[in-house]
């Protein structure tokens, strides 16, 4: 009862006029910005960081999670009508969604697309209202080497699991830790890596960090690699469903939904791999004419499944990322920055200190889910004339509204060469295939991890056996051991049954 208690203020919050307002405007602005090739949700929230710094806290998360929701949702269309995906997520929407488009189906895709987002979404966002607080009691238990050891889970799976390498991965997150040292240290007050600079004693600003690698890195390398030719985009049908498509639709979004929740609940790194494992379950599953359209006509069962546990999984990675203040992927990772930008902290006391932000935000996501429904059947049109726009002056905008944005935070010259510093470095990164994510997840959680470590080895006496000496923390140890070696082990063993 409490919890329907929580909710309901949660929902008085959430339908006043202007929280409604910022819901629907993050809903339209991610969409459209899901819908144009190359820019994900996390380029979106990255860029739209700045903009937000003197917006109320709660009107902020709610524009926020409209985003998230959006752009997640937005990427499915150029996925289907360019075979261009804008997420790593939507890239298995590709594979048969385009072959739709091709084949005359594009509004069926479009339209299972739109309503398994929908379902997924509404179940999922269902399971964090009933798990999240559970969750979070549970988390108040845990002391500091328990924790310091989820982070060392959240660091290893998001540099092992995202990006091709798992040496580039972690590559990436000891820069990202690196970064998150420079500035004033939390316990004796030393400056630590400033190099004499007065503008690096409070450290490097997220929001930099987060526009940098997403937005002027992206751009950057658009500009230099990707070269001019234009993609050819597919006939838009009238999004509609057959009687046959809801059929072979329906289960495939409940089945997706069930294969993406988990994975959003766990620090398992993203939405790659409930997406391919979906498309593989319903693959497996399709029989006699439905099984000859998978890599033939296109098959709906194959972008209905995918793009369900998609959202599934965006959504459930919000228990995370709000009771354990754990970020497992890029797009969550810049949020977990954007909630500290307000001076919050997410973890296990969110739910007691800030208890109506948390219930107003998550209320958002059922009216976010239910704008983005009402959104995108009707305009889906709309967005496509989107893509019309030329790359360059699309690019250049997006440079822009960056450079701008970052700029506009504390009216400093050296933000923008730190900035333009940083965009270069995401470049390298992009050009030699290291992933972008784990240097934002170390440079926000190494701090917390970092204070939690100090902590732990002060309840040892000194002594680091406290992490073997706990059930808990020695669980997370073992854990983190497995993501590591499992891997490698699995690679092994073809070898040596050849």
């Amino acid at each position: 009862m409490e919890l329907l208690d929580a909710l309901f203020a949660g929902f008085s919050t959430a339908l006043s006029p202007a929280n409604l307002l910022w819901a629907f405007v993050g809903c339209a602005l991610g969409t459209a910005v899901g819908v144009l090739p190359g820019i994900g949700p996390a380029v979106a929230v990255a860029m739209l960081l700045p903009i937000t710094a003197k917006v109320e806290v709660t009107a902020s998360m709610i524009f926020f999670a409209g985003i998230y929701y959006g752009a997640m949702y937005g990427g499915s269309t150029t996925s289907i009508l360019l075979n261009t995906p804008g997420e790593t997520a939507t890239m298995v929407t590709a594979l048969e969604g385009n072959r739709m488009a091709k084949s005359g189906r594009a509004g069926a895709a479009l339209a299972t697309s739109a309503i398994g987002s929908f379902v997924a979404g509404t179940i999922a966002t269902v399971i964090v209202t009933l798990f999240a607080p559970w969750v979070a009691d549970f988390a108040v238990r845990l002391g500091p080497p328990e924790y310091f050891m989820l982070m060392v889970l959240a660091f290893t799976t998001v540099s092992a699991v995202l990006g091709q390498s798992t040496l580039r991965g972690m590559t990436a997150l000891f820069l990202g830790l690196a970064i998150g040292t420079v500035g004033m240290d939390q316990i004796s007050g030393q400056a630590r890596y400033t190099l004499g600079t007065p503008e690096l004693l409070d450290g490097i600003e997220i929001v930099l960090v987060a526009v940098g690698l997403f937005a002027v890195a992206e751009v950057l390398h658009a500009a230099m690699y990707e070269g001019r030719q234009a993609p050819t985009r597919n006939a838009m049908s009238r999004v509609h469903m057959t009687a046959r498509d809801w059929r072979r639709s329906v289960p495939a979004w409940l089945r997706g939904t069930a294969i993406g929740a988990p994975f959003g609940c766990i620090p398992a790194g993203g939405t790659e791999i409930p997406t391919f494992l979906s498309y593989a379950t319903e693959r497996k599953l399709a029989r006699g004419e439905e099984r000859a359209e998978f890599g033939g006509r296109g098959a709906i069962e194959g972008v209905a499944g995918p793009e369900a546990a998609n959202n599934a999984t965006v959504t459930t990675a919000l228990i995370p990322l709000l009771t354990l203040g754990i970020p497992i992927s890029s797009t969550t990772a810049v949020l977990l920055g954007a909630f500290q930008n307000y001076g919050i902290q997410p973890g296990p006391q969110l739910f007691t200190s800030s208890a109506a932000l948390v219930w107003t935000l998550i209320a958002s996501l059922y009216i976010g889910n239910f704008m983005l429904l009402v959104l995108n059947l009707p305009m889906v049109g709309l967005w496509v004339k989107l893509l019309r726009i030329p790359k360059p002056q699309l690019y250049a905008g997006i440079l822009i509204f960056a450079t701008v944005g970052a700029y506009g935070m504390r009216q400093s010259a050296f933000d923008l060469v730190l900035l333009w510093g940083i965009g270069l470095l995401g470049l390298l990164m992009r050009r030699f295939d290291f992933p972008t994510a784990p240097v934002v997840v170390g440079m926000i959680l190494g701090p917390l991890a970092e204070a939690q470590l100090r902590n732990a080895i002060s309840i040892g006496e000194g002594s680091a056996l406290v992490f073997l000496q706990r059930p808990m923390s020695l669980t997370l140890l073992v854990v983190v051991a497995l993501v590591l070696l499992v891997p490698r082990l699995l690679r092994l063993l073809p070898k040596r049954a050849a």
